[in-house]
């Protein structure tokens, strides 16, 4: 795949099973950039990973503080070109990107996940921290996402309901997420080598997928994956500020 391909606006590549709201958009990246991004990310540095039980990860430009503020700085180019103004060029609207109602107008953090074959990562929210909008590609690999309702939320959906989504995602794909997709659930990534039961009847953006083909007998062997996840951090401080704040 030597080209990108846009929609017009996200209501073309809405999800519709979901709860509001989520969007898939295959083949996002090229090959290409792919392959850069891959290449950029394995040659950093080893003490940019942070190794954890079953994954590893490198946040930029950095982590977030004990009080989830990220300090102010940019984002690498080669992490943020070309991927965030493709982003803000789709139409969300009829004039703006779904970022536009952001405190900042754009992604201005990017967690790096490189997960193995059989490793994900159980149920969670990604909390209050960021605006309530989420843009994920993946390189390397496909993924299935499982999405389940939280306990309490604001859908209509009884508290106790245990009906859940799986979304899966092609190699080079954006996902994003949002509003009570984003608020009121739970996505999390089966430790599993194989993902079975692949299906336009178990799959909820079966019909957006830009390839059906690696997935026609139902099941897919993983192979080595990184997620770029972009958000808004809500809270920035200057790094001025933050050491005004440590001489006192």
């Amino acid at each position: 795949m030597d080209d990108y391909s846009l929609p017009a606006s996200l209501q073309e590549v809405l999800i519709s099973s979901l709860p509001a709201s989520g969007y898939y958009i295959p083949n996002f990246i090229t090959e290409i950039e792919e392959t850069y991004l891959l290449q950029k990310i394995n040659n950093a540095p080893l003490p940019t990973w942070k190794t954890l039980s079953r994954r590893r990860l490198q946040a930029h430009p950095s982590p977030l503080s004990p009080t989830n503020a990220l300090f102010a700085a940019p984002l690498p180019t080669w992490l943020s070109a070309p991927i965030i103004p493709r982003l803000l060029s789709i139409l969300f609207d009829s004039k703006d990107s779904i970022f536009h109602t952001s405190p900042h107008g754009a992604p201005n953090h990017c967690l790096i996940n490189e997960y193995s074959p059989g490793q994900g990562i159980h149920a969670h929210e990604d909390g209050d921290a960021y605006y309530p909008v989420v843009a994920t590609v993946s390189l390397g690999s496909h993924i299935v996402l499982d999405i389940k309702l939280k306990k309490n939320n604001t859908t209509g959906e009884k508290p106790g309901d245990t009906r859940g989504w799986r979304v899966l995602q092609e190699r080079r794909s954006l996902l994003i997420t949002s509003g009570e997709l984003y608020t009121d659930c739970l996505h999390g990534i089966r430790e599993v080598k194989i993902d079975e039961d692949l299906g336009e009847n178990n799959i909820a953006n079966w019909n957006l997928l830009g390839d059906r083909t690696p997935f026609a007998g139902g099941q897919a062997v993983r192979e080595p994956r990184v997620s770029l996840t972009f958000r808004d951090v809500i809270r920035v401080k200057k790094l001025g500020k933050a050491f005004e704040g440590l001489r006192r």
